[in-house]
């Protein structure tokens, strides 16, 4: 199955939308269904791993501590996803790779796969955010290729496709905020993470 999109940011300049789309919190905070997003590392386990709750975010959090945790090239990353299809409920136990970062063209790929009970899921994913033709802000051009198993696809992609899209767009709607937020404050602030990234 293939899903794109584009969405657009009247006032949020590309290096702004960057910075926010690189935090694993204000991902997950805008993503419904996701419990957490976090490095995975040989020790984890997706069954006693207790995720941090009220972390702070852009405009709020602390500049260093948001360039620290940023998604790393290369990195390997645990999320527990929770997408109601139908009737179908299933809690993915997922683990994504991040395959691209570049900083300069605002360009980050991915690679993941998921199981719950009785479906799986294998994907390619990527995000190009270009700036606006007419104005200072941006366009966030998106993808994702997934090949799904199990109960889940047995539902079929008229089925899937409206839930897809519902995610993608509250998504896009949620992160629109925060990155508003970001906007609002003083540009210094994403400036320095910029620099730390």
């Amino acid at each position: 199955m293939e899903f794109s999109g584009e969405f657009d940011l009247a006032d949020v300049p590309p290096e702004k939308a960057w910075v926010v789309l690189s935090d694993p919190y204000a991902v997950r905070n805008s993503l419904k269904g996701c419990r957490y997003i976090t490095p995975k590392d040989e020790d984890f386990s997706f069954d006693t791993y207790e995720p941090e709750e009220d972390v702070e975010t852009l405009p709020d959090a602390d500049p260093d501590d948001v360039a620290a945790r940023a998604f790393q090239e290369g990195t390997e990353y645990a999320a527990l996803m929770q997408v109601g299809v139908g009737s179908v409920k299933p809690k993915f136990e997922t683990t994504v790779t991040i395959d691209e970062r570049d900083e300069e063209e605002f360009i980050m790929t991915a690679t993941g796969s998921g199981n719950a009970s009785s479906s799986s899921f294998s994907m390619n994913s990527g995000m190009h955010i270009h700036p606006s033709e007419d104005g200072d802000g941006s366009r966030i051009e998106w993808w994702t290729e997934a090949d799904v198993s199990g109960r889940i696809a047995q539902l079929g992609s008229r089925v899937m496709n409206p839930v897809a899209n519902k995610i993608v767009g509250n998504f896009f709607k949620d992160i629109e905020k925060q990155m508003s937020d970001v906007e609002a404050t003083d540009s210094s602030v994403t400036d320095r993470i910029r620099s730390l990234l």
